[in-house]
């Protein structure tokens, strides 16, 4: 079968830049990228973590193989700045991941419009900022690899997800339409859709995690759909199978089977 990307098997001389790189699954995706031979920019809040990320892959007199680009998402101009200094040190991006995100459970009785726009302006808006940069340099060229991290929370509506949900439902389309738009281009679009991964976000949860897995486990999948050329990349799979199961359900059928399986 054709892969609907092409296939990213040699990181070699590529320089790839992930935003939400100080803990968890961007932390882990930019070691797996070091390790084949790319060099990577890291972006995220925390430059503490970032530097400390670095810190064993850059040599004192040597170009360094982890540029340090702290920022925040939800500042466009700070984007802008981060990748300025991203083009003067490497001259061109290869492949950007946008892994930046917040969590906070929210449900509808105890609604909070600030909790619902913050959601949005870092997992959604921030996106945006991050692909305002980097599309132009893309289309371009003819090349170029865009990443976007979505959720299974995003497949359809589930209890405590009201700010988060969304927002992931949205990076679904967004990415849809942007494979729509930027495929015969020669650039590559793909949708990472991770299930429960053992991270600071999904640390807030009070519930009981099916499948859980490490940041690592998750990098190892999402390097292997790249290397495949996948759109969607999904992961613990004996999870996500049931779940994108039940994104065929009717709604007289789906809203009683979530309340059993979530016992809310």
């Amino acid at each position: 079968m054709k892969p609907l990307n092409p296939p990213l098997t040699d990181w070699h001389g590529k320089t790839a830049w992930i935003v939400g790189a100080s803990s968890g699954i961007g932390r882990a995706t930019a070691l797996a990228l070091l390790a084949r031979g790319a060099r990577v920019a890291v972006s995220a809040r925390n430059g503490e973590a970032l530097e400390e990320l670095a810190a064993p892959h850059n040599e004192a007199g040597q170009p360094p193989r982890v540029i340090v680009l702290p920022l925040d998402v939800r500042d466009a101009a700070a984007v802008a700045a981060a990748h300025a200094r991203l083009l003067a040190a490497t001259g061109t991006v290869d492949f950007v991941l946008h892994n930046a995100a917040t969590y906070d459970a929210l449900r509808a009785d105890a609604f909070a419009l600030e909790t619902m726009l913050a959601h949005q302006q870092v997992n959604y808006v921030g996106a945006l900022n991050v692909l305002a940069m980097v599309l132009p340099g893309f289309v371009a060229r003819g090349a170029g690899h865009i990443a976007i991290t979505g959720s299974v929370a995003g497949f359809r509506g589930l209890p405590k997800s009201l700010a988060y949900g969304p927002t992931k439902a949205a990076l679904t389309n967004l990415a849809e339409v942007l494979y729509v738009d930027l495929h015969a281009r020669g650039i590559g679009v793909s949708l990472v859709q991770p299930g429960f991964v053992d991270t600071a976000l999904t640390a807030k949860n009070d519930f009981r995690m099916p499948a859980l897995i490490t940041p690592d486990k998750a990098a190892e999948a999402m390097l292997e759909g790249w290397r495949r050329g996948d759109f969607e990349i999904h992961f613990p799979r004996r999870f996500t199978f049931w779940m994108k199961l039940m994104r065929l359900l009717p709604y007289r059928l789906y809203f009683p089977a979530v309340a059993r399986f979530t016992g809310l």
